[in-house]
């Protein structure tokens, strides 16, 4: 039940994702009076729909994207002086260019889109991107910040019994009590302040445990109301130096390097923990960078993603995945049975999958290449860049750019996009990425 609700979530926060784009593309060109004839969330067979002022207002059959009709996106040919020419892409752009003026009613050419300047083209375009990009931000600054994220606290959970010498060794007859342990500290003693010093955090305090290694030390505990202060003698092991993806460093000839290090035989209880809102922007732009990276690799990823899938073997955990993936990951986030997993956790990691989707929506959508956004901004920065020259030359200003000229580009992108789309659904059903591995 639990895995449908999660699913269920997704997809309304899917549709308030696009629609919320969408929204970002026709407010600011009804404000720079472009005519906005339709508003459609989804594609296919129209499910609703209404019409307020000059706007039909809808819901599609299928929630795998949505657009806004802005009148004139392409230039007339009278606008462009544009010449006849011979040839199917000729006759595909010609098509697309009759198509757009006709959407023109008569005395409102002024309301077209592409009679704007270069400036509000390039609001009206990065409009739906940014939305996406807000959206992220908000919903990440509600689950870090307004609901936390599970991490390690000061409380005691566990006890060793014993001096280990790595985390999976088992104590033997003769290994010496752990110095937690053998101090007298207890499950649930909530480590206060060490070796004179104020404990903030788990972090603070696992560096502090490392730097006393071979040394008794003050520990003042917070244990039923009262302090209680333990004098623990810390043992000095050796560990394994780790990397920051928690990997054992190597050194030349191939052996762990080791360090020597304190222990005191404790492990953290573990809770929800509420983040300042000064870290969110870090983990924002962490989370949008790692993103971007993935748009950029999308080619070889494909590329990975097709010889998984028909030439066997495991699917990778960084794969790319389709709607149908991310799916199924917002079923498992929302159904997972694991201790110390409420309905919080739950929603936390709804809210943080949904911004990786309103991350992914903002950076698929600049590929300068049309019918995406990014294509439009293109030819918006190219007819800015010809009009600024012309100005600093003396020169007329020159016809808007003929970008119905990209329309065949626009179908053939179309056409690669529908058959990635395909792909990344026949892949999350039969390779499918799984929370659980």
């Amino acid at each position: 039940m639990l895995f449908v609700v999660g699913i269920v979530v997704f997809v309304l926060g899917l549709l308030v994702s696009i629609a919320l784009h969408e929204v970002g593309h026709m407010v600011p060109a009804k404000r720079f009076g472009v005519r906005v004839s339709q508003y459609m969330v989804g594609f296919g067979p129209t499910l609703w729909s209404r019409t307020r002022g000059e706007t039909e207002y809808g819901l599609k059959a299928v929630p795998l994207g949505g657009y806004v009709r802005l009148i004139g996106m392409y230039p007339t040919a009278e606008a462009v002086d544009a010449k006849p020419r011979v040839g199917r892409l000729a006759e595909l752009v010609e098509s697309a260019r009759e198509a757009s003026a006709a959407e023109i009613r008569p005395g409102e050419d002024h309301r077209a889109f592409y009679r704007l300047s270069a400036p509000k083209k390039l609001i009206v375009m990065l409009g739906g991107p940014v939305m996406n990009l807000v959206l992220a931000f908000v919903l990440l600054a509600i689950a870090f910040s307004g609901i936390g994220i599970v991490g390690a606290t000061t409380t005691v959970g566990a006890l060793s019994e014993c001096v280990v010498l790595t985390t999976t060794t088992e104590c033997g007859p003769g290994d010496a009590a752990a110095p937690a342990k053998a101090s007298g500290m207890a499950l649930g003693d909530e480590i206060v302040t060490f070796d004179g010093q104020d404990v903030a955090g788990w972090t603070e305090l696992t560096e502090l445990i490392r730097d006393a290694g071979g040394r008794t030390v003050p520990v003042v505990v917070q244990r039923g109301g009262a302090e209680v202060t333990l004098d623990v003698p810390l043992a000095l092991v050796e560990r394994a130096v780790l990397d920051g993806a928690g990997q054992p460093v190597l050194d030349a000839a191939g052996e762990p390097v080791t360090q020597s290090t304190g222990f005191l035989g404790v492990t953290p209880t573990a809770e929800l923990q509420r983040q300042s809102l000064t870290e969110v922007p870090g983990v924002f732009a962490t989370a949008t960078w790692e993103t971007v990276k993935v748009v950029f690799t999308l080619p070889v990823k494909l590329v990975d993603l097709v010889r998984v899938t028909f030439g066997g073997g495991e699917r990778d955990a960084s794969s790319i995945i389709g709607i149908v993936g991310v799916g199924r990951i917002a079923g498992e986030a929302a159904s997972v049975q694991v201790d110390g997993v409420g309905l919080a956790e739950r929603v936390a990691a709804l809210l943080s999958l949904l911004a990786s989707l309103n991350l992914a929506l903002f950076a698929f959508n600049l590929i300068p290449l049309v019918p995406l956004d990014g294509g439009h901004v293109v030819g918006a920065l190219w007819e800015g860049a010809k009009r600024q020259l012309a100005r600093a030359r003396g020169l007329a200003t020159p016809r808007p750019a003929d970008t119905a000229r990209m329309a065949p580009l626009a179908y053939a992108v179309f056409v690669v996009l529908a058959g990635m789309g395909l792909l990344l659904i026949y892949a999350d059903l039969v390779r499918p990425v799984s929370l659980s591995g």
